[in-house]
């Protein structure tokens, strides 16, 4: 476990080795910082990837080839320590390769590189999953990077507002004990803006899917965005800790959800699971900027 740091005249980051995770994003003028510091009073993490898994499974397991495997939330990339590949003055990389350990638990060989390039006031988180193996490879992947709100002394949470590129407004499928059940709530936007309300995380986070929008910014009460989510995922998740009133919001690309409730099928009929062929690449990023 080691912190690892690189800078452009315009931002720092800080990226443990353990789960490759983002801990740190500061202004290099003012010293800002714009990353939950994960103290466990309200969650204990600031920005893990989730792999090979992205949310729960129904009844805590998964089958695969006859067989039922046990896997928590969101996977166990997050708590496995990655090896640096590079490091150069403005991105760097790490990686996780299968072994006999993570064989038991999820039965495919994978590489996982997981990078940050940092261009002006923008982090480029970049995400490379490849299948070395004979046999089509099944997996999930997203990211659930944690950002201050409020960010300013004296503001409050419900000052805040979130500006997503979407129309007149996104429809949310809700959650029951970590699952999909099956209903939708629409949240209506006014020019773009969704409201945070004291109320607006008690149903746990909001699922948006099928690509309907694909920039997310957290919004200051003067109505100027201080940080702006972009990505290609066809769904997101925004989070905060249900009735907590904990000072983060996550935006979270998504590239695979939960279990629904009623899902009777195995591994590889999963809702929104990616395919890798053999000896395939799968890569994607999103990005982070800071305003």
């Amino acid at each position: 476990m080691a912190l690892f740091q690189i800078s452009n005249d315009k931002i720092t980051i800080q990226v443990d080795s353990m789960g490759a995770e983002l801990k740190s994003l500061k202004d290099v003028a003012s010293g800002r910082e714009y990353m939950w510091h994960a103290d466990p009073q309200y969650w204990k993490r600031t920005s893990p990837v989730l792999f090979p898994l992205v949310g729960g499974l129904k009844d805590g397991i998964y089958r695969l080839d006859g067989r039922e495997y046990p896997m928590g939330q969101h996977g166990f990339a997050r708590d496995m320590e990655f090896q640096l590949k590079s490091q150069v003055a403005s991105e760097i990389w790490f990686v996780l390769e299968s072994n006999e350990e993570t064989m038991q638990k999820y039965p495919y060989p994978f590489t996982l590189e997981l990078g940050y390039e940092l261009k002006e006031n923008t982090v480029v988180v970049k995400w490379i999953v490849k299948n070395p193996a004979k046999e089509e490879m099944y997996f999930s992947i997203g990211g659930h990077p944690a950002f201050l709100c409020p960010i300013e002394e004296g503001t409050k949470q419900t000052d805040y507002s979130i500006r997503l590129d979407a129309g007149e407004k996104v429809t949310a499928s809700t959650l029951d004990n970590g699952l999909v059940d099956g209903k939708t709530v629409d949240h209506c936007l006014d020019q773009g803006m969704l409201s945070v309300t004291e109320h607006l995380f008690d149903g746990d986070a909001l699922v948006i899917e099928h690509d309907q929008a694909h920039s997310v910014a957290l919004v200051k009460p003067d109505g100027e965005a201080y940080l702006t989510v972009t990505f290609d995922a066809p769904l997101f998740g925004i989070w905060s800790p249900p009735k907590k009133q904990a000072p983060f919001i996550c935006i979270e690309p998504w590239y695979g959800r939960c279990d629904r409730a009623d899902f009777a099928g195995d591994w590889t009929e999963r809702e929104w699971g990616q395919t890798l062929a053999p000896g395939g690449t799968f890569q994607t990023a999103y990005t982070i900027t800071i305003s």
